[in-house]
């Protein structure tokens, strides 16, 4: 049950460690060491232009993670709803009583839902075809193009953001099912906790950037001729044209592997048929899943607060879009510290007590949170700066950690149930704090119930025996976990 569990020797079987399966260096998915196109062991030289591609689709995609889903879609699409709301403050999508107040909420748990019917047909396409670049290409770019068009989202459109929201955030699950599946393939083991935690830096890097862009449109707008939601808009609209942008860079360095097809399971297979496959194999390794099941946990409560952060400051806090806007600077700016400082502490003790710190960190912060004074920035910003030191260091090394526990050649189909507790499944929690509000007619109450998530998350995590999950998907184990 303690973290102690990860750190001995005892867990994996004698010679687990070295045996991988021999024929997943030719499906190009080796696990003992990277490679290139071919399937051969890639040079150094090799992997580091690939490894400098895929950080930039973290720094092309995690403005519309920042801009759109933190800081401006939540209250913007809220005061939309609102706009269209009857008497009794409703909006009737499709004819169901929705509270204005909670309609983002419920439509980013609607997002989630339809990225779980999709992430898994994508990852087995992926993995069977070997042509994951062109399905991230794809993927990027629908997404892109739905965060564009939310320029479009005035008046009482809150149906059409509420689409636009979904088709976004699908995409942009499914990009990162594609976009993880890489890292097996372009790190070596004792490399990936550096790499994902320079990919997260990089993304939080790029999310500040654009976020001082918007503060001074945003602050700014009667100088540019420009109304408050106007102003919104552009912002909003900007963040899919940079997504659009920057994923140009990792298309054209990271390269699709080649595969070993068996007789019979060509891509024309793939769809429900091995969803059900995927699953089944899966229960191969049951300690993978336990780690998964922690994951689904925890990073539901992460979710939530990301895209529900803004929410509970305009409206329960009553503070200005630019404080909401100066406090996610303040999480990006401080995150890649985060993620840097907390990659090197997991060389130190290992990405499982590291991770577990910061659960740790995440359920003082929720609970600190409860208690903010309205119409009081400074202590915002202070809630703003804990999130940040811990936020990106606990998404990038549990990414890392998965990729240790990820049997060799099925990258895509694993990340796909990885992104499925990563985002797919991530509709608990905002519907949680959506369900709570509606109730209790409180953010604050809303916020505290998220605690839960990260409390059951630490216990499950610390139940699970990392060393010898990675010996029993095949996989080498590193010194440190």
């Amino acid at each position: 049950m303690s973290a102690r569990d990860s750190g001995t020797s005892g867990d994996a079987e004698p010679g687990a460690a070295d045996r991988a399966p021999s024929a997943a260096t030719a499906d190009g998915g080796g696990d003992d060491r990277a490679t290139d196109a071919a399937g051969a062991p890639a040079s150094a030289a090799a992997r580091r232009r690939e490894q400098h591609g895929w950080y930039f689709y973290d720094f092309a995609c995690s403005v519309y993670s920042t801009s759109v889903l933190t800081v401006f879609l939540g209250p913007y699409l809220t005061s939309v709803a609102k706009a269209a709301a009857d008497a009794e403050g409703y909006v009737h999508p499709l004819g169901v009583p929705v509270r204005a107040g909670s309609f983002f909420a419920y439509s980013v748990s609607a997002s989630v839902l339809v990225a779980v019917l999709i992430m898994p047909l994508v990852g087995a396409l992926a993995d069977r075809s070997g042509r994951k670049k062109p399905l991230l290409a794809v993927a990027a770019y629908t997404g892109a193009a739905a965060a564009a068009g939310m320029f479009f989202l005035d008046g009482d459109r809150y149906l059409l953001g509420g689409l636009l929201l979904i088709v976004a955030n699908a995409s942009l699950a499914v990009s990162m099912v594609l976009y993880n599946a890489f890292l097996p393939q372009i790190a070596t083991p004792d490399e990936r906790d550096t790499v994902s935690s320079r990919g997260w830096a990089f993304g939080y890097t790029s999310g500040a950037i654009v976020l001082v862009l918007n503060l001074v449109l945003y602050q700014g707008h009667d100088s540019f001729g420009l109304t408050e939601s106007e102003a919104v808009r552009i912002c909003l609209a900007s963040a899919g044209v940079w997504w659009g942008a920057f994923a140009l860079i990792p298309l054209r360095r990271l390269r699709d592997r080649t595969v070993v097809r068996e007789a019979g399971a060509g891509p024309a297979v793939s769809g429900w048929k091995q969803l059900v496959a995927t699953l089944k194999d899966m229960r191969r390794y049951p300690l993978t899943l336990s780690f998964l099941l922690a994951y689904l946990v925890y990073n539901d409560g992460v979710q939530t607060v990301i895209s529900q952060a803004s929410v509970y400051g305009s409206e329960e806090l009553e503070l200005e879009q630019s404080t909401l806007i100066v406090a996610v600077l303040l999480v990006q700016v401080l995150a890649v510290a985060g993620a840097l400082g907390m990659g090197r502490l997991a060389r130190v003790y290992g990405a499982k007590r590291t991770i577990l710190g910061s659960l740790a960190a995440w359920a003082v912060t929720l609970a600190a949170g409860y208690f903010l004074p309205a119409r009081t920035p400074m202590w915002f910003f202070a809630l703003a700066a804990m999130i940040g030191l811990v936020l990106g260091g606990s998404q990038a090394l549990s990414r890392s950690l998965f990729s240790h526990l990820v049997p060799a050649g099925k990258e895509a189909e694993y990340f796909s149930a990885y992104e499925m507790s990563d985002r797919g499944l991530s509709w608990v929690g905002p519907l949680v704090f959506g369900l709570t509000y509606q109730l209790t007619g409180s953010y604050r109450d809303a916020i505290i119930s998220l605690v839960v998530f990260f409390a059951l998350g630490f216990v499950l995590l610390a139940r699970v025996p990392v060393r010898r999950a990675v010996a029993a998907a095949g996989n080498p184990v590193p010194e440190r976990l």
